[in-house]
C-alpha cells in the first residue's frame, strides 16, 4: 500500500520529536517546537522505548474497510457532475436520498443518507437543497 504525503509528515514529526528528546530537549520545548501536545510527545517516547524506532511508523487504520474505493468515489463525483436529471430525477439538485439511489444503482452499495452527506463533503460537493413539498 502506497503511503500518502500526510502519513509521511506525521511519521517524520514523530521521528523529529524523538531526535530532539535524545538530544536532551525538555518535553515542553519539543511540544512548542513541533506544535504538538505534551501527551503526544510522551506517547511517542514511550512507544520508542518499548518498541524501538519502528514504533513511530504509521499504524494500520482500524475500522471497517471502505465500501466505495477511492476509484469508485472519483467515479461517483463524475457521475454527480452529469446532474440529477441525467438519472431521471426531476430538477437538477442532488439530495442525499438521490445520491443514495445512484450509489446503489451504479455500485451496488447501500448507504444511509447521513453517511452520504459525509462522503459528499469529502468529495468537495456542497450540500444541496432538500426536496420540500407544499402542504
Amino acid at each position: 500500500m502506497a503511503k500518502d504525503k500526510s502519513t509521511n509528515w506525521k511519521t517524520e514529526r514523530r521521528k523529529r520529536a524523538w531526535a530532539l528528546y535524545q538530544a536532551g530537549w525538555m518535553q515542553k520545548d519539543i511540544t512548542e517546537a513541533l506544535g504538538v501536545t505534551k501527551g503526544a510527545v510522551s506517547q511517542w517516547v514511550k512507544r520508542v522505548q518499548e518498541g524501538g524506532g519502528a514504533a513511530l511508523q504509521e499504524r494500520p487504520k482500524s475500522g471497517a474497510p471502505l465500501r466505495l474505493s477511492q476509484v469508485d468515489r472519483d467515479k461517483l463525483s463524475a457521475l454527480l457532475a452529469r446532474g440529477a436529471e441525467s438519472f431521471g430525477f426531476r430538477g437538477d439538485l442532488w439530495t442525499c436520498s438521490r445520491v443514495v439511489k445512484v450509489i446503489q444503482q451504479e455500485f451496488g452499495v447501500k448507504y444511509h443518507p447521513a453517511h452520504v452527506s459525509r462522503i459528499l463533503k469529502q468529495l468537495g460537493w456542497t450540500p444541496q437543497q432538500p426536496i420540500r413539498r407544499a402542504k
